[in-house]
């Protein structure tokens, strides 16, 4: 089973003031479950995780009321200020429904990097270990040192680093992401989704120059703990849903020759990256 791990839908009434400008104008205007589906049935994709896209409670009463009406949602991950008195009581509410899977802050929005290892977070944290909710971590690549501090920290906690901590592609650079990224991969309970990629390359959107940082990603965490996803609508400023997909499969295919095991078959990788992973860190129905 194919399945989009990272894709957001909104609506510009509830985001006035508030990111994408209407500067962006590929994505300046509402996305909701009708615009996705069709490419999701041309692509062979059966399902998504619908993953928040702004800081505000309302945003996973919006998602959870779409995965309520939409079957290909499968799971939610949503938005709690984790610091806020109250954050364990909302996470314990949100836990009822079924598809919520997780929370991401967004901390590439926040000034301090080191924002994750305040201990007012501690609540927040065991409400999630306590109701087996993941941490989606938006991360830029000046956070991955916190953030492996953070991991180590909490080992039972499911983390996955979206869209690979946004390495500086459209310029070339690679370390200390790179050395960073490593660290992290050290750690079992930390996985790495290969998105948004395209959206960081700027104008060096060509394989090969992807290459590399797929590479990276692939050689730190191993095709067990790396995971698909289009980061759709925001991939729309930098490329087409399909062209990505068949990318991001080359560049896996790719890898696999030159690094894979003995034994190892790009038809059990491609199955693992672009849907049995997300399977598992999600906790989606097996039998979906």
């Amino acid at each position: 089973m194919q399945i989009d791990a990272h894709q957001h839908f909104w609506r510009l009434a509830d985001r006035t003031g508030q990111w994408p400008p209407a500067s962006l104008s590929e994505i300046h205007r509402d996305f909701l479950p009708h615009d996705l589906l069709p490419t999701l049935v041309t692509s062979g994709v059966a399902g998504t995780i619908l993953v928040q896209s702004r800081a505000a409670l309302a945003d996973n009463n919006f998602m959870l009321e779409l995965a309520l009406q939409h079957d290909f949602i499968l799971g939610v991950v949503g938005w709690v200020d984790l610091k806020d008195t109250h954050a364990a009581m909302q996470i314990t509410r949100l836990a009822q429904y079924p598809k919520f899977k997780g929370l991401r802050p967004m901390l590439q929005n926040l000034p301090d990097p080191d924002w994750i290892n305040d201990t007012a977070l501690t609540p927040a944290i065991q409400a999630m270990l306590q109701h087996k909710l993941s941490f989606d971590a938006l991360v830029l690549p000046a956070h991955l040192v916190p953030l492996a501090v953070f991991a180590r920290r909490y080992p039972a906690l499911s983390i996955v680093i979206d869209h690979a901590a946004k390495p500086l592609i459209a310029t070339g650079q690679d370390e200390p992401w790179q050395t960073d990224l490593a660290a992290l991969a050290a750690l079992p309970n930390v996985s790495c989704k290969l998105s948004g990629l395209l959206t960081e390359a700027g104008t060096r959107t060509e394989i090969e120059a992807l290459a590399p940082y797929v590479n990276t990603v692939l050689n730190c965490f191993g095709p067990g703990r790396v995971i698909w996803g289009s980061d759709w609508p925001v991939l729309r400023l930098a490329g087409d849903y399909q062209v990505w997909r068949e990318m991001a499969e080359h560049l896996c295919a790719r890898w696999h020759t030159l690094h894979a095991p003995a034994g190892s078959t790009f038809a059990a990788v491609r199955e693992a990256i672009f849907g049995g992973n997300a399977q598992r860190f999600y906790r989606l129905n097996p039998t979906l």
